[in-house]
């Protein structure tokens, strides 16, 4: 099973640790792509500091993000699960799981990155500041480049199991499940009921997803399709409505009334 989710664009900055070496990450078959990428950050960001912000979609208040970008290759790394930080993260609570769930976690969990594609929970990254929506210049789309890139790596990591996608719309287009896998990937969306309406809301969406995951990490059940998914998280305590598979997928609407 693979449960993919979205990054945060806020981040933790390691004091101390090791410097980042691409050939300790997992999803080795992206060592190239994550090259390409993290060459083109820094060397946008090593120049025009102010040109660097505006392309990076930066406040003036912001500057610091880009000399945090400049020095990457230098910077101190941690695991990724404690650079990460945000609403999604802080309901997931990776680093208070027992061992046997953060052990699920290390395999089943692969977080969607702009400068490194796909990174596990484990994997040693530094901190930087790079958005999915972003082109840089001589290496175009963040989105294109990793579109290009991440298809096999995927379907290796998920195997012949399910994969959760849990990605928010600009991490999404990174990739997308072609046809044949679509009876194995479900897509969850949180929906927050007040009487008769229900809407997306984003601090509702995220917090959700970050508690269902947590949920999936304890149980240990491995759900072999967007069905048993769909009837497992109603076992688990969650209301469920599972939507007509697509081309794609399957979207599993998950209905919540409070936080």
């Amino acid at each position: 099973m693979l449960i993919l989710l979205p990054p945060s664009e806020g981040k933790s900055e390691p004091r101390r640790g090791k410097r980042l070496d691409l050939a300790h990450l997992d999803f080795s078959g992206l060592i190239t792509a994550r090259e390409e990428m993290l060459a083109a950050l820094v060397g946008l960001c090593s120049t025009d500091d102010l040109a660097a912000a505006a392309t990076l979609g930066l406040g003036t208040t912001q500057i610091d993000q880009v000399a945090l970008n400049a020095g990457l290759r230098s910077a101190p790394t941690s695991r990724a699960d404690r650079i990460y930080t945000g609403v999604l993260y802080d309901a997931l609570g990776l680093t208070g799981l027992d061992a046997t769930s953060r052990s699920r976690a290390t395999r089943w969990l692969a977080i969607t990155s702009s400068l490194f594609g796909l990174v596990r929970p484990s994997d040693p990254i530094p901190a930087y500041r790079l958005s999915g929506d972003v082109t840089l210049p001589g290496l175009g789309g963040v989105g294109a480049h990793w579109r290009r890139h991440l298809d096999p790596v995927v379907r290796e990591a998920m195997g012949a199991g399910l994969l959760i996608d849990l990605r928010s719309t600009t991490y999404a287009a990174f990739w997308r499940p072609a046809p044949d896998l679509a009876s194995r990937v479900a897509t969850l969306r949180v929906l927050h009921q007040v009487g008769d309406q229900r809407k997306v809301v984003s601090h509702f969406n995220k917090a959700t997803k970050g508690r269902i995951v947590r949920d999936l990490l304890v149980s240990g059940v491995r759900p072999r399709s967007p069905k048993a998914l769909a009837d497992h998280l109603t076992e688990l305590g969650w209301t469920v409505e599972s939507q007509a598979p697509g081309k794609n997928g399957q979207q599993l609407d998950v209905i919540v009334s409070e936080l």
